[in-house]
């Protein structure tokens, strides 16, 4: 196995124990496969049927942000140009120490035509967040509106829970702020601003992500999860996060 260092990580640098590290290893111990089920993961359906997929219907009516941000992730378009962790840690200020998104990379088995498989990862997004759960202070919350898991970063004491809980190890240590950050799909240098796209998204030369509204049937992300061609799936199904980030094929 041959792993990728993250965008801004100092080659060289004193070993340390980075989030991206721990989650690399957990991915690459558990096998990343490219037939549908991927990394724990499971296909939340082998033909979406519009109205009866994951999202949909009863879950809809459970979770009804609007608009309800969502990302699709087609996975195999990722080329690893780091293009996306570049855009994020300029348009968010992400410390050489953090992270918000990484691209996991794995080397596949020789008889495979292709040599290396890549997953991109961030905040999930979860409709039912384990950090929110865990944070004493309320400092760590979910958007009523549209759904975004945010920081206050005010309130955060820094005891790490959220970072703990979080099944995707998609929260690092902010010294500058002295609190916990994460990903909110760019809302506060973005989306508040009144622009449409987060900034991995946009800069994917690939379109490997695509970034939408999940409430919006007319919405390219509504199309993608509802498309009857290709499986969809999600990371880490099982622990019940309900997750706003989905995976396909192409």
């Amino acid at each position: 196995m041959k792993d990728n260092i993250p965008s801004g990580r100092k080659t060289g640098e004193e070993k340390r124990e980075y989030p991206e590290d721990r989650e690399r290893r957990n991915f690459l111990k558990m096998g990343l496969t490219v037939t549908g089920m991927l990394a724990g993961g499971t296909i939340i359906s082998l033909i979406s049927t519009i109205g009866k997929t994951f999202a949909f219907d009863a879950y809809r009516e459970k979770y009804p942000y609007k608009p309800h941000y969502s990302m699709v992730i087609r996975q195999d378009r990722c080329i690893d140009c780091k293009r996306c962790l570049e855009a994020c840690v300029s348009t968010n200020h992400v410390p050489d120490y953090g992270w918000r998104t990484i691209i996991l990379k794995r080397e596949l088995s020789a008889s495979i035509d292709q040599k290396w498989d890549f997953i991109p990862i961030l905040c999930n997004q979860c409709n039912n967040p384990p950090c929110v759960r865990t944070c004493p202070t309320r400092a760590t919350y979910k958007d009523k509106k549209n759904g975004i898991i945010m920081m206050d970063y005010k309130k955060c004491i820094g005891c790490k829970s959220c970072i703990m809980a979080c099944p995707y190890n998609a929260r690092y240590y902010n010294e500058k702020r002295s609190a916990i950050d994460k990903c909110d799909f760019c809302f506060e240098s973005r989306l508040s601003k009144g622009l449409k796209n987060v900034a991995c998204a946009e800069a994917c030369p690939a379109d490997a992500r695509v970034f939408g509204d999940l409430s919006d049937p007319g919405d390219r992300v509504f199309k993608l999860i509802h498309q009857l061609q290709k499986p969809v799936w999600v990371l880490r199904e099982e622990v019940g996060a309900k997750p706003n980030i989905f995976y396909m094929k192409g």
